[in-house]
């Protein structure tokens, strides 16, 4: 390609013909980097009709005109610049991209994705039942994640239907672990871990080939892995409890009631969940706080009152928990931070568990507030959106008067006082 003079250059990259060449090289780009088809410049000042006059070899007059590339391409041919209308822009720069191509190139490798699909199913041991269709089909229409290559996509659709087969084909196996299936299958433990893309693939397929809807929790997709004999992680997240004393003489609960006598707090995970029924007398009333150190606050002050700690956001064994000492008639009473997560958590746990506020109102805030700023104690600044108190209409309104957090440790020996 011969290089434009520079001479030609300059007076081409000149303002005058900005705009042509910005509307020329979208056409261009739109229509498959063909010098074909028309643009249309109007509100032409002064410089632009005089360029525009000199590049077309006739003078303009009006404030608008129309030009035919094909006609613009041969004059530039026969200019100085000696070079058709595609190698000028790209000499002018930058390259020129044909989206038209793209949008093809594109369109291709998506249909690569369902074709490498639709031929792994056909050929796999579950070509023979009637689900892996409704799969294929539903796959389909909710497309590939956001982000996800063409190439990713394939991948992971192909271990997809490796999971699937090693799950519900003829040669299934015995009960294996999630993180085991996951090694197996991607090479990493964690490549089925719950919110992976692969795992919530594998996810419908089992609930469509066991008929079931698919869930929208945790805990629901766990007994969905159940269903197909894969154990999830159940012992890697707990539940901070104080002073639960269940009735039953299973070694669990006598562990529990022990531990309780020697004001010792215990994790429980959800597989200890799964075996331990915990059954209070009905009645019994539950004290929940967010934060870790009430816990060992209340250990240390050898607390009777029994306590359950959501430990932040509260992971699904927490609600589990929860869950069964509603079962047999616990009440609950709630404490957590004062800031808008807090409570954001303290609206869900009250709303579910018909939990009272345990020291929530305004007027424990502002006493709090009040207290901690006698003390000389740094103010935390509330940050984010307010967060409305079911309990409470005054509460938000006055936090966002102070404006200050205040997590559960500017009201430990209040809480603790309850607890003894």
């Amino acid at each position: 390609m011969n290089a434009l003079p520079s001479a030609t250059r300059d007076w081409l990259a000149g303002p005058g013909l900005t705009r042509l060449w910005e509307g020329v090289r979208k056409r261009l780009e739109s229509n498959g980097v063909q010098a074909t088809g028309s643009l249309r410049l109007a509100s032409l000042n002064a410089q632009e009709r005089n360029d525009l006059s000199l590049l077309l070899g006739k003078p303009l007059t009006g404030g608008a005109v129309t030009l035919r590339l094909d006609v613009l391409d041969e004059r530039l041919r026969a200019s100085a610049a000696q070079l058709g209308l595609r190698q000028t822009l790209e000499e002018l720069g930058p390259p020129l991209t044909d989206r038209r191509a793209l949008r093809v190139d594109a369109t291709a490798r998506r249909e690569q994705v369902w074709s490498s699909l639709a031929w792994s199913l056909d050929a796999s041991p579950l070509a023979d039942q009637d689900w892996p269709r409704h799969w294929y089909d539903l796959l389909r229409r909710s497309g590939v994640p956001r982000g996800v290559t063409p190439e990713t996509a394939v991948s992971t659709l192909q271990q997809a239907v490796q999971v699937l087969t090693t799950l519900l084909g003829p040669q299934r196996g015995g009960p294996l672990g999630r993180g085991e299936l996951a090694a197996m299958a991607t090479g990493s433990a964690h490549g089925l871990d719950d919110g992976t893309w692969l795992a919530r693939l594998v996810q419908r397929g089992v609930a469509l080939a066991r008929g079931t809807d698919f869930p929208d929790d945790a805990a629901g997709r766990r007994a969905l892995w159940r269903l197909v004999s894969i154990t999830p992680d159940e012992v890697s997240s707990t539940v901070l409890t104080y002073g639960l004393r269940p009735d039953g003489e299973g070694w669990r609960e006598r562990a529990l009631r022990e531990r309780a006598e020697h004001h010792a707090e215990t994790h429980l995970t959800q597989r200890d969940l799964h075996s331990l029924r915990p059954r209070l007398p009905a009645g019994t009333l539950i004290h929940i706080c967010e934060n870790p150190r009430v816990v060992e606050a209340a250990a240390d002050a050898a607390c009777i009152q029994s306590l359950v700690c959501t430990s932040g956001s509260a992971a699904t064994v927490v609600f589990t928990l929860l869950d069964a000492l509603a079962a047999t008639g616990c009440r609950f009473a709630y404490h957590g931070d004062f800031d808008w997560p807090g409570i954001a958590l303290a609206n869900r746990v009250i709303r579910c568990y018909d939990a009272l506020p345990w020291r929530m109102s305004a007027a424990d805030y502002e006493h709090l507030a009040a207290r901690s700023q006698a003390k000389g104690i740094p103010q935390l600044a509330l940050d984010g959106p307010p967060v409305s108190a079911d309990w409470d209409p005054d509460l938000a309104a006055t936090m966002t008067a102070l404006g200050v957090a205040l997590h559960e440790e500017a009201t430990l020996d209040l809480l603790v006082a309850d607890l003894a």
